[in-house]
C-alpha cells in the first residue's frame, strides 16, 4: 500500500510543492511570487511528479496548506488539491500555517524555549499561535498588532518564526529563527505522513469578512 503524500502550499509569497514517502523526500519545488500562483502551482506540482517518476494513482493522500495567510493563494492550492484528490481517488487533508512552520524551526533553536509563530496578514494585524518547546499549541491563534501579540508571551525564553516574524525584529530577548519563514510543502508533507496538525480541506479564516452591511440589508444574492 503506497505512503506517499503529495503536499501543495500557496498560501503565502510562494508556491511549493513536495512529495514524501517515509521520511524521504521524493521531490521538492518552490517559486517565490507575490502574485501568480494561479499559473504556477500546477506546473510545480507535474515537475515533482515527473522527477519522482510518479504517476497520481501512485499516491496515498494529498495534503494542502489551508492559511491563514494569501486569501488567494490558499483557494488556489485548494482547489488543486481537490481536483487531484478527485481524479486520483485519493484523500485530501488540510494542514495549518502555524504548525507548518512550527515544524519547520530547528531542534537547536527551540530548545528549552517557546516559540511565537507570526503569519503576515497585509493589514495592521498579524495572525500568531505560540507553542511550547515541543511544538504543542499554547492556546488559540491570535489576530492582534505585533505588540498586542507579544502581551500573551509566555514566560522565559522565546523563538519567533514565519513570513511576519520581521516585525517583531527589535523584540527584547527575542531569537528570530534562522530556517523557518513561510509555510513549506516538506513541513505540511511531514505532518501529514505523522497524522498530526489535520485539518479539513477548507480555507482557515481567523478575521471576519472586511465588507459589512448595514443592518436589515443583506449582501446581493449570487447570480
Amino acid at each position: 500500500m503506497s505512503d506517499i503524500v503529495l503536499a501543495l502550499d500557496a498560501s503565502a509569497a510562494a508556491c511549493s510543492v513536495a512529495l514524501l514517502r517515509g521520511r524521504d523526500v521524493l521531490a521538492f519545488r518552490e517559486a517565490p511570487m507575490a502574485q501568480g500562483h494561479a499559473a504556477a502551482l500546477v506546473p510545480l506540482v507535474m515537475e515533482a511528479m515527473a522527477e519522482a517518476k510518479l504517476d497520481f494513482v501512485d499516491l496515498a493522500t494529498i495534503a494542502v496548506g489551508v492559511g491563514p495567510g494569501s486569501f488567494t493563494g490558499i483557494r488556489i492550492a485548494l482547489a488543486a488539491a481537490r481536483g487531484i484528490g478527485l481524479a486520483a481517488g485519493r484523500p485530501v487533508m488540510g494542514v495549518d500555517s502555524f504548525n507548518a512552520v512550527a515544524a519547520s524551526v530547528g531542534e537547536a533553536e527551540l530548545s528549552g524555549r517557546s516559540l511565537l509563530v507570526v503569519i503576515e496578514s497585509k493589514r495592521k494585524e498579524l495572525f500568531g499561535q505560540y507553542f511550547d518547546s515541543a511544538r504543542r499549541p499554547l492556546g488559540e491563534a491570535l489576530v492582534l498588532p505585533g505588540a498586542e501579540l507579544l502581551l500573551h508571551r509566555p514566560p522565559g525564553s522565546l523563538v519567533i518564526a514565519g513570513d511576519g516574524a520581521h516585525y517583531l525584529r527589535e523584540t527584547t530577548g527575542a531569537i528570530l529563527a534562522t530556517l523557518a519563514g513561510r509555510p513549506d510543502a516538506r513541513a505540511i508533507a511531514h505532518l501529514a505522513a505523522e497524522g498530526r496538525a489535520i485539518l479539513a480541506p477548507r480555507p482557515l479564516y481567523l478575521r471576519g469578512a472586511d465588507v459589512t452591511f448595514p443592518a436589515g440589508k443583506s449582501p446581493p444574492s449570487a447570480s
